[in-house]
């Protein structure tokens, strides 16, 4: 008997059993401790769970460690709840925690056995993993402003709730061909990537109208596509839509190719005539045609710094994380900082940066002055603003290469070398070619690679530049064929920045396509 493909056994351990069933052989296994079962672990990530990559683990320990990874509806986090995962992190996770592109935040380290505890703690605040990965619908990315921003074109809120219910724990949909990402945004920066989501709802005003760009298909990975912007809908019809997509992609993606099976690979078999006319019939909803809409170029899709809100009196204050990671002891900072000075909360960002909301004026430059001081960053260079980091090789089991302590110590370069620099630059460290730190739409990104140096083979980075977001003027990263050792990274950017500088151009990006796009010959190193 021939051996089964992944989509074989994937489908075959779905059919069998739903992911969202494996919760009680999580606490059977947690007081049991007997052997995990290999396809339960693949269940395990309905519910946020990964093993762990043995990377940083002394030889002697057998453990099986595992990542979990915290769904937070909205990217939001009250203070107490803030408190609730630096508890977390802390007595069991090494202090562990990493924001994600999704605006969940995850911790490392964990044991099966602490899990129910774990799942009792956040449940006692509201908090949930259910869905948290798997071939379900992810997390909903919003802006994180949403019903704060002054400037906003509308309040979703609602609509991200609307659809968190609809899909949350929803058998319907808990079996997908794979993973399936949606994002909302009212910002008036339009700051959630839209153009790269599988689904996403996108506000416009045309005069008082308010209307919805809905765009399908796009993704960064094995689907690496800028989304196609199918029509506008209005507010009512989102949730109509939503489910419909859903329904379409369940019953008519593919499920024998794991690497054909997102959502924008059936766009792109059926074309987006077709998918328009069945989703306009499983939906009952006429989607206006498209006709073209500005959008913000990627470098201004920010909130950092202090912001005004629709709360008279009251401000945002927008802060980087550079690589997205964040101990414990410092959660349990801010929690207390948040409850100290009256702030509503937080929500994270899809640029693993998080934004405090509704600060009262008179304490805000006192909580900015906090935050400073614990290591937070309210006005980030350049470089702490925009670069991302994935998990890599210290845990995740399809990294090549490190990448978070690699970002913080190249933006630390960077910021000693380039302490006045301010031309918007965006950087992603990514581990692996899974995309999970977004290398392909940003100024530089590096791409977890083998380098050799003589007869050295090194952990280190293939070199992509110029990937930008915009609308329809959207472009993905240039391959460069540049490789870089880790510790070759910072001073690479450093040369570019240089050479930047000494040009006649205006924009980075640009600059970096034009400069690799004409040179026949591109050395290794900097």
């Amino acid at each position: 008997m021939a051996s089964e493909t992944k989509a074989e056994r994937i489908e075959r351990i779905k059919r069998e059993k739903d992911g969202l069933e494996v919760i009680s052989d999580i606490y059977r296994y947690a007081s049991t401790g007997e052997a995990i079962d290999p396809e339960d672990i693949d269940r395990f990530k309905w519910y946020g769970i990964y093993t762990q990559n043995r990377n940083l683990q002394e030889a002697e320990d057998e453990t099986q460690y595992l990542m979990l990874r915290v769904k937070l509806d909205g990217g939001y986090i009250s203070a107490k709840q803030a408190e609730v995962l630096g508890d977390i992190s802390v007595q069991f996770a090494r202090e562990s925690g990493d924001i994600t592109t999704r605006q969940d935040i995850q911790f490392h380290w964990l044991k099966i056995e602490d899990l129910p505890e774990i799942l009792e703690r956040l449940s006692a605040v509201g908090l949930s993993v259910v869905g948290a990965s798997g071939d379900c619908p992810r997390n909903i990315v919003s802006c994180p402003v949403n019903g704060i921003d002054h400037d906003q074109i509308d309040d979703v809120r609602d609509v991200v709730v609307a659809l968190n219910n609809l899909y949350r724990g929803n058998p319907d949909f808990s079996n997908l061909p794979r993973k399936f990402k949606i994002g909302v945004s009212g910002c008036n920066k339009h700051c959630i990537q839209h153009e790269v989501q599988d689904l996403a709802f996108t506000a416009l005003k045309n005069g008082d109208e308010l209307r919805f760009s809905v765009s399908v298909g796009g993704g960064q990975a094995s689907n690496r596509r800028i989304a196609d912007h199918i029509g506008y809908v209005k507010r009512r019809d989102i949730v109509k839509i939503a489910e419909a997509v859903a329904r379409i992609y369940r019953d008519s993606g593919r499920r024998d190719n794991r690497s054909k099976a997102r959502l924008g690979h059936l766009v792109e078999d059926w074309g987006v005539e077709r998918f328009v006319a069945e989703l306009e019939k499983e939906s009952r909803v006429e989607l206006e045609r498209y006709d073209g809409a500005p959008f913000t170029p990627y470098p201004r899709r920010s909130h950092f710094g202090v912001g005004a809100s629709v709360k008279k009196g009251y401000n945002t204050i927008g802060c980087a994380l550079t690589s997205g990671r964040i101990k414990g002891e410092n959660l349990l900072k801010l929690g207390r900082i948040l409850d100290f000075y009256g702030a509503e909360g937080i929500t994270l960002t899809t640029t693993q940066n998080f934004v405090i909301l509704n600060v009262h004026t008179d304490a805000t430059e006192p909580m900015i002055d906090t935050l400073k001081a614990v290591g937070f960053h309210p006005y980030p260079s350049v470089f702490e603003a925009r670069t991302l980091a994935c998990t890599g090789l210290n845990f995740c089991k399809f990294a090549v290469s490190e990448t978070k302590d690699l970002a913080i110590e190249v933006v630390e370069y960077l910021n000693h070398r380039f302490p006045n620099f301010y031309e918007p630059v965006s950087i992603s460290i990514n581990g692996c070619p899974n995309s999970c730190a977004h290398p392909h739409i940003v100024d530089l990104g590096f791409v977890g690679a083998i380098v050799k140096r003589g007869d050295e083979r090194l952990k280190g980075f293939d070199l992509i530049v110029g990937g930008h977001l915009e609308g329809e003027k959207s472009r993905f990263a240039l391959k460069t064929g540049v490789k870089v050792a880790a510790d070759e990274v910072a001073p690479l950017i450093e040369s570019l920045i240089h050479n930047f500088e000494a040009s006649n151009s205006t924009d980075f990006g640009n600059f970096l396509l034009e400069k690799y796009a004409h040179e026949s010959a591109i050395p290794s190193t900097p």
